[in-house]
């Protein structure tokens, strides 16, 4: 079974269940949630028994409940440790929502790695490292570190920065990767290349440590560092490259996650999973969303 999905809500009322629902409406095999809104930490208490059910109606469909998704939110930053106070409340953050994912039975938690906003590479690094120490002490979760496009201070842009946390990092198996297509592309990696680039990444970080690859076109030229994300085969990836992504024989078992701009107010996950199905692009799909409302 192909493994591909898209970022779906978790709201309140629904949580796990409305999720799934959402995925399976877009014609997803597994998808990736936020346990609340990606720009703050506010949190609703987990709903064991919609939990339940959600579980229930994914083995009753063969959906691999190991391959789901949570994303940490993006306002959390560990590389920064000048501000003991944000520095801490960062880490108690990410234990909290590690707790949530527990209790949801989710495996992988992704997680950018941080921007080191003048502390330097090193430092960032050295903070991070602590802190990913800290939280993974008494956890069942892996934290994924997603590569990053090289925006501002941001680490994680190249694979030797990957490495260097991973290295520091005390429990070697509770600690993994999520590339990001758009991303490895904005940070200069030739992503049409991808044979040559997975070689590159297995000799620098290790390919058992790729867990998850975020499915993104780019707005941008390569190297650009500005992190604008594409629908599938609108930017400058293209569609056939990242069909070869999607498809390679070596990540099979490694979920691919959509996080394409909404298409006017929709979202364009079922239209771009039917493409990816097929393997047929089609350059009218922007318009005929459009034009659907």
């Amino acid at each position: 079974m192909l493994l591909i999905g898209s970022h779906v809500g978790f709201k309140k009322d629904t949580q796990l269940l409305g999720s799934l629902e959402e995925a399976l409406s877009y014609g997803a095999t597994t998808f990736m949630f936020y346990t609340g809104a990606p720009q703050n930490t506010m949190r609703s208490n987990i709903d064991n028994e919609i939990t339940k059910r959600a579980f229930e109606k994914m083995e009753n469909l063969n959906i691999d409940t190991t391959k789901i998704i949570v994303h940490a939110p993006y306002i959390v930053n560990l590389a920064n440790n000048k501000d003991q106070d944000k520095y801490q409340f960062s880490i108690r953050f990410l234990k909290e929502e590690v707790k949530r994912c527990e209790e949801l039975g989710m495996k992988y938690l992704v997680l950018h790695p941080g921007s080191h906003v003048g502390l330097g590479v090193e430092l960032g690094i050295k903070n991070i490292v602590e802190a990913l120490n800290n939280i993974l002490e008494d956890s069942s979760v892996t934290i994924l570190l997603e590569t990053m496009a090289g925006k501002g201070s941001e680490i994680g842009s190249n694979f030797k920065e990957i490495k260097k946390i991973i290295t520091g990092v005390k429990s070697k198996e509770k600690i993994g990767v999520c590339m990001d297509t758009c991303h490895l592309n904005d940070a200069g990696y030739h992503v049409e290349d991808f044979d040559q680039l997975l070689t590159y990444f297995d000799e620098v970080v290790g390919i058992n440590y790729l867990k998850c690859i975020h499915i993104n076109d780019s707005k941008n030229e390569r190297t650009s560092h500005k992190d604008r994300h594409e629908n599938i085969g609108f930017g400058t990836i293209g569609f056939d490259s990242l069909i070869k992504i999607i498809y390679h024989k070596k990540l099979k078992k490694i979920p691919k996650i959509l996080e394409t701009p909404y298409i006017g107010k929709k979202a364009p996950y079922k239209e771009e999973i039917k493409m990816i199905k097929e393997k047929q692009f089609n350059p009218n799909m922007k318009e005929e969303i459009e034009k659907a409302g």
